[in-house]
């Protein structure tokens, strides 16, 4: 006897639904399949990079002398080309090249036998002036002589003692001396040689003290005074520092290049500076208050400006990200420069390593140098 499916309580099922969980059953191990050869070949993370080693230092605020720095030129205080005023052959040579000489020391002798000979007739008849001149004094109260001979013969006498001396300045002309202490320069002329006037003979400098004279744009014409102490330096003495003051200021502004004229005065111990060197001089100011200062090396220069690499984070004296900052600089101190514009105290700045490091990279500190090397 047969059993419908009503009688049973279960409906048969249609083969079109078991064609279907069987497709889907294919296509979820497929599935999973795909998944797990994915994960399989799939390659491992990356590790984050490990933290660039630097070398930083510590923004602080610290009081710095300050200066206004110039290129300047020595210049002698005495300083002059010796010459003839008269022509005439050169008998003596009387200084070496190079030497020192006291001020009144004969240096060249011109030819002067004329001008002697001329001297000593002039002389004679100053003589024979004063002669009767006397005899005129003694006869002239006795009635002997009149008062116009008297007077006659004293002009007579007082003409040719002036004669006399237009002879001795003739004869000290062609000897010339040293106007003051100095050295002498190259010797520029020789023994029997014919000068004109203005010929050069040779120079001579006082070497003692020389003139700084620099110049200085005029908005900074409010930090200038007689008598403020300058410092100059020179490539031609490393590490050597010679100090002066300032002894005249230009009261007119230079129109071509709105720039002032200041000359200071130093001395030369040892004789080791040079009038015509260029040197760089530095006119001490009021110290500067609460200065940034970092090492030169902390500095990158691009096209775009100046920049630091700062070490950002809560401990970042040891470790923190990397971050550019534009900073604007200002006085160069030795290996330092300070930074106007784009640092706050308190912040740490990389100053060396700063090439490897990418913005936003972790840094790591290896070591902390000052700012300012003492």
């Amino acid at each position: 006897m047969q059993t419908s499916s009503s009688q049973t309580g279960k409906e048969p099922v249609l083969p079109w639904r078991q064609a279907a969980m069987a497709v889907g059953l294919i296509v979820i191990v497929f599935l999973l399949l795909f998944a797990w050869r994915s994960w399989r070949n799939a390659a491992p993370a990356q590790a984050a990079p490990p933290p660039t080693v630097v070398t930083a230092t510590f923004v602080e605020p610290r009081d710095m002398p300050n200066a206004l720095e110039a290129v300047g030129s020595l210049r002698a205080v005495q300083e002059v080309m010796l010459a003839p005023e008269v022509a005439g052959r050169v008998t003596a040579i009387r200084f070496q090249a190079g030497a020192h000489v006291g001020a009144g020391a004969p240096l060249v002798q011109l030819f002067d036998g004329p001008e002697r000979a001329d001297r000593a007739a002039a002389a004679a008849k100053a003589e024979f002036a004063r002669l009767q001149l006397a005899r005129s004094r003694e006869l002239a109260p006795t009635g002997a002589e009149s008062r116009e001979v008297l007077d006659q013969r004293r002009a007579e006498y007082d003409q040719a003692i002036a004669a006399v001396r237009q002879y001795d300045a003739r004869i000290a002309q062609k000897r010339i001396v040293a106007p003051f202490a100095g050295q002498i320069g190259v010797r520029r002329v020789n023994l029997g040689q014919y000068l004109n006037p203005g010929d050069e003979i040779a120079s001579l400098t006082a070497l003692d003290r020389l003139y700084a004279d620099f110049t200085v744009p005029q908005q900074d014409l409010s930090h200038l005074k007689v008598g403020g102490t300058v410092r100059l330096t020179s490539d031609a003495w490393p590490g050597r520092v010679f100090t002066g003051r300032v002894t005249t200021i230009e009261p007119r502004i230079g129109e071509d290049t709105r720039n002032v004229l200041v000359q200071a005065l130093l001395p030369n111990p040892g004789q080791v500076l040079r009038p015509g060197m260029y040197v760089t001089v530095a006119l001490e100011l009021p110290p500067q208050s609460g200065a940034l200062v970092v090492p030169v090396t902390a500095i990158q220069t691009s096209a775009s400006g100046d920049s630091v690499t700062v070490i950002r984070g809560k401990n970042a004296r040891k470790e923190g990200k990397a971050a550019i900052v534009a900073v604007t600089t200002g006085r160069r101190i030795g290996d330092s420069v300070i930074v106007t514009k784009g640092l706050k105290a308190g912040d740490v700045v990389v100053a060396e390593g700063q090439i490897r490091v990418q913005p936003g990279a972790p840094v790591r500190v290896k070591t902390i140098v000052p700012a300012l090397k003492d």
